[in-house]
């Protein structure tokens, strides 16, 4: 894995955000890269922090990009690809909590690092017909908290960014996402009391 993170970082190094478009469109899409997107993203904001923004865009576009191949597919028939993928108690509780929650069960996953089953809600997506804005929204809050929070880290961090991400990554997930519940709780209780 070393060797790869390695190669990788110097790809994607002589490439700049280009190339954490690619891996991050990979990553969504057909192949799984965990934590080489996230990895590489800090390594380049700690050699360029000025870039950081940028970094963090490229990386969140390429995923949404991936995501909407996968997406698409989920769309054309997915349904059995997903079947296939995805053993049948884990496809049904899946499908129950997309059911329950909708988007939020694309912007939670979404935020979370691997192994979170994140394809499988991209997939649901299309399968479920979910609107394209919907989920376009929804990838890219998703992303792009995860994305542009790692990059805050390097910045404030520097190298022990990443050391940090490894060792507090669910904690820090957990946090985000108890403030996502707060949002949308808060939300729908504004939401009712204007109505």
């Amino acid at each position: 894995m070393a060797r790869l993170v390695d190669w990788l970082e110097s790809f994607v190094s002589s490439l700049g955000g280009a190339g954490l478009f690619f891996v991050a469109f990979l990553d969504s899409s057909f192949v799984s890269l965990p934590e080489i997107n996230d990895v590489l993203l800090v390594m380049m904001v700690i050699r360029n922090e000025a870039l950081m923004p940028y970094y963090a865009g490229m990386a969140t576009a390429g995923s949404l990009a991936g995501c909407l191949v996968l997406y698409a597919l989920g769309r054309k028939g997915g349904d059995a690809l997903l079947r296939r993928w995805v053993a049948g108690p884990r496809l049904e509780s899946a499908m129950r909590l997309f059911e329950r929650f909708g988007v939020l069960a694309v912007v939670v996953p979404a935020l979370l690092p691997p192994p979170a089953p994140f394809k499988v809600f991209v997939l649901l997506s299309g399968v479920t017909r979910l609107p394209v804005w919907r989920f376009l929204v929804a990838v890219s809050v998703g992303r792009g908290v995860r994305y542009f929070g790692e990059g805050a880290l390097a910045v404030r961090y520097g190298d022990q960014a990443l050391e940090l991400i490894r060792a507090h990554g669910p904690a820090i997930t957990g946090v985000v996402l108890a403030l996502v519940v707060l949002g949308v709780v808060g939300g729908l209780f504004w939401r009712r009391a204007r109505a």
